[in-house]
């Protein structure tokens, strides 16, 4: 029978996915909870909502760059060390962007704040990994442990809306206080000591992917912002693209690289990284596009449009237990692209909205997208790590980690792009030119997300768990 509990087996602390769920839902609230802030946040620190979005970008982005390095620092210094540093770094970070006096400040302590993230998630996703040895175990405790990761990014422009309505913009990180010290006890007492003093970090490896990650999304983020024109852009995104290039040819003759080339072997994994780039291009953007669109285009106060989100957090909930029974009824290809096409769909909807829309139609809207995102994501997630060979754990872990992190933040930054293509270099805050041009960005991530489920075609038929 489904459930949302993990599993239990001998020698296992049950508390371990528990503590795991709760990091990568520290993490990633903390990707988007800004989303329904940031027209406050603007006003108080004297900055444009669009000029916001380095912030959210600042924190996503650390986290793609650094994540590769958790696996190294995990097995250097011990999980258990490694996860209670980070939950030190991230709640001080928390602290530090709650005092934040200026935007650059605000940059700032974001990056420290990705810091802690970027040891935090990835240390308890490999402690799972290497706490549960059979298969189906292990896909059930990391189907546990990814739906905060679903809810966070979901959740956060309701939790940030609702925060900005009756307190103020501050206590949207301050909320994280009380969940890290609490995070730090449990760690100290559930949290094993899994260590490998032997373990190597590949440098030139390392130093290949982190600067292909920042050129092409750096790159992005400031054609989007109207700061770089297209041939410097392209120009970038070439160097970025060359960065990993010369990745793979470096890898084919290390003899410990960062990312072994033979993970890539596993079809379901392959896949796994590919349809996280591609489908959050169309969908990675709409929660930050929706508390835009309905407080500028509506005049909804920030409560209200956080209300009217939860209903992608109430859908992604309620669908996460039918996902490991519909993988093997149906196989990972025919979930992929039944939710794919429902995903598509529900953002097309988006799109046949005016001053006269229900909340309703509103509402319905986005049960059917959070049911398609649950869907979506977490049967990507949960295949493509569980049918990993024990030897590939750690590489995949940080691999997917990273491939997940770099898909938010360039899924945040082509929507902005889209939009602001659409909408000029002037950003109106209300009338028919912003309807149109939230419409048009609708269609085209709609059209977007539909292309990109191509890729799970890839996937043989009935590809599923044994």
């Amino acid at each position: 029978m489904p459930t949302l509990l993990p599993p239990r087996i001998p020698g296992v602390s049950p508390w371990l996915p528990w503590l795991a769920a709760v990091s990568l839902f520290m993490e990633t609230l903390d990707a988007t909870i800004l989303n329904t802030a940031l027209p406050s946040m603007a006003a108080s620190l004297g900055e444009s909502p669009l000029s916001m979005q380095s912030v959210l970008v600042a924190y996503v982005l650390t986290l793609a760059v650094l994540v590769p390095l958790s696996g190294w620092v995990a097995d250097r210094f011990g999980t258990r060390r490694t996860f209670l540093a980070a939950i030190v770094l991230f709640t001080l970070g928390s602290i530090l962007c709650a005092m934040s006096q200026s935007l650059a400040q605000m940059i700032a302590c974001r990056i420290v704040q990705g810091i802690g993230g970027a040891l935090m998630l990835p240390t308890g996703r490999l402690a799972v990994l290497k706490s549960y040895p059979d298969r189906d175990s292990r896909m059930e405790a990391l189907n546990f442990v990814a739906l905060p990761g679903l809810i966070g990014p979901i959740l956060g422009p309701s939790v940030g809306g609702l925060i900005v309505t009756y307190a103020s913009w501050h206590w949207v990180f301050l909320v994280n206080v009380p969940v890290g010290v609490l995070g730090f006890v449990l760690a100290l007492r559930h949290m094993p000591q899994i260590s490998d003093p032997t373990a190597r970090i590949d440098v030139k490896g390392f130093l290949l992917v982190a600067g292909g990650v920042l050129l092409i999304s750096y790159a992005l983020e400031m054609f989007g912002e109207h700061k770089l024109g297209a041939g410097a852009t392209a120009a970038l995104v070439v160097a970025g693209v060359a960065a990993f290039a010369l990745y793979v040819r470096h890898a084919r003759r290390a003899a410990s690289p960062l990312f072994p080339l033979a993970i890539f072997g596993n079809r379901t994994f392959s896949v796994g990284i590919l349809g996280n780039l591609v489908a959050r291009l169309g969908s990675g953007g709409i929660p930050l596009l929706l508390p835009l669109f309905l407080q500028l285009a509506y005049l909804y106060s920030p409560a209200h449009a956080g209300l009217i989100l939860m209903a992608i957090a109430a859908a992604a909930l309620a669908a996460k237990p039918a996902v490991v029974p519909l993988i093997r009824r149906f196989g990972s290809r025919s979930v992929l692209l039944a939710s794919s096409t429902l995903v598509g769909a529900a953002i097309l909807a988006l799109a046949f909205t005016g001053p006269g829309t229900s909340n309703a139609y509103f509402v319905g809207v986005l049960l059917v997208f959070g049911l398609a995102v649950s869907l979506q994501f977490s049967t990507l997630n949960s295949s493509a790590l569980a049918g990993l060979p024990p030897e590939h754990a750690s590489a995949g872990n940080m691999l997917l980690s990273t491939a997940m992190q770099l898909a938010l933040s360039i899924g945040l930054t082509f929507a902005m792009l889209v939009l602001s293509l659409f909408m000029g270099r002037s950003f109106h805050p209300d009338g028919a030119e912003t309807f149109a041009a939230y419409h048009a960005t609708f269609v085209t991530l709609a059209c977007v997300s539909w292309a990109g489920s191509l890729v799970f075609l890839l996937l043989g038929k009935r590809k599923r768990p044994a």
